[in-house]
């Protein structure tokens, strides 16, 4: 695989990177691919009531859409979720919108949930219905919609019968107001609405996970208060973190100034501190997803040892390719051998120590 990606990657980066983006997808999803290699059983999570074959994910904004999860599983994750999904199409930001920075292995992008809706991502998911797999739903609100808690309850109708779990993803930079859902009375009602929209479903499906996306952009505060409500409000899960609007010291500056989300490589010292932090206030309610530059087995083991049960990845792969999947499920393998551990007993061995760092 490897040598192909060697092949093939030139090739991708003389596109622009949206145009790359959408080849990849129509590719995987005009490809049937064998089903990939039973994972050790070392490499099995239990979370949010299901099994795992291995804890790592691909993040939502790769297949927005739901056009390749199968072919996505197939490459080795453990799940895929795609999305964001809103109630109805819309077209996004204007492009050029998605910019790579080379030399920092990162992208910043400002794509502004551009999807197909709702009722397009139905029709493809329910095509797949029956097929293994844990796919994730992630979904948000549409840009110009009056009340943004009811396209999430929305989502949740929608797909409660086709996600394994449901993502509210309130984080994204690129929605103008979106993070606002992240405020304590806010986040309150829109949780407790998805909640019972979730609830009300479970009379005729089982009961999906609810997760919560938050941003590595928050003070300790809003992160005591986001804990606070979701764990008064019965959430299954965080997934941390987004993309950031800061801009760490970068290297590759022609695109530094540009607006949107970073991600990639120099999100993974925030994003990482974000979740040492989050893990002590969550004291075990639930677990946690580590996202934010993920690019090798040993930025897997530390976002695990700082407070992860699960891993998503999505940028490392416009650099590293699909072998990068592998590699870190093997570095996984090899380290839990040589420590004589478990992922479950290494998850937040290290979260006190990380958190006390400077992101």
């Amino acid at each position: 695989m490897r040598s192909i990606e060697r092949l093939i990657r030139p090739l991708l980066f003389a596109l622009d990177p949206e145009t790359a983006h959408r080849l990849t997808i129509r590719t995987l999803a005009a490809t049937r691919l064998p089903p990939s290699a039973p994972d050790d059983a070392s490499l099995h999570v239990e979370a949010f009531g299901m099994k795992f074959p291995n804890p790592v994910g691909l993040a939502a904004g790769f297949d927005k859409n739901a056009e390749a999860p199968d072919a996505i599983l197939s490459l080795g994750f453990g799940f895929a979720e795609v999305g964001t999904l809103t109630p109805r199409p819309q077209p996004g930001n204007p492009r050029p919108r998605i910019f790579r920075l080379v030399r920092d292995e990162a992208v910043i992008n400002r794509f502004g949930f551009n999807n197909e809706g709702h009722a397009a991502a139905l029709a493809r998911l329910t095509a797949r219905a029956g097929r293994p797999g844990i796919v994730g739903v992630n979904v948000g609100a549409n840009k110009d919609s009056v009340d943004r808690a009811a396209d999430y309850v929305a989502g949740i109708r929608t797909f409660s019968a086709l996600a394994s779990y449901f993502t509210l993803n309130v984080s994204s930079p690129n929605t103008p107001g979106l993070r606002d859902l992240q405020q304590e009375a806010a986040l309150d009602d829109l949780i407790a609405r998805a909640v019972a929209a979730r609830d009300e479903a479970t009379g005729q499906h089982p009961r999906r996970p609810l997760l919560l996306k938050i941003a590595p952009d928050i003070s300790l505060d809003e992160l005591d208060a986001i804990v606070a409500v979701g764990r008064r409000r019965g959430i299954d899960g965080l997934i941390v973190s987004n993309t950031t609007v800061s801009r760490p010291k970068l290297i590759d500056t022609r695109y530094a100034g540009e607006t949107g989300g970073l991600s990639g490589r120099p999100l993974f010292p925030l994003s990482t501190w974000v979740l040492a932090q989050a893990f002590i206030r969550v004291e075990g309610a639930f677990p946690i997803v580590g996202v934010g530059g993920i690019d090798s087995p040993e930025a897997a083991w530390r976002k695990i040892r700082a407070g992860a049960s699960l891993l998503q990845l999505y940028s490392a792969m416009v650099y590293k390719g699909p072998s990068l999947i592998r590699d870190i499920k093997q570095g996984l393998l090899a380290t839990l051998g040589r420590e004589n551990t478990t992922l479950a007993q290494a998850v937040g061995k290290d979260a006190a120590a990380v958190a006390a760092t400077s992101p």
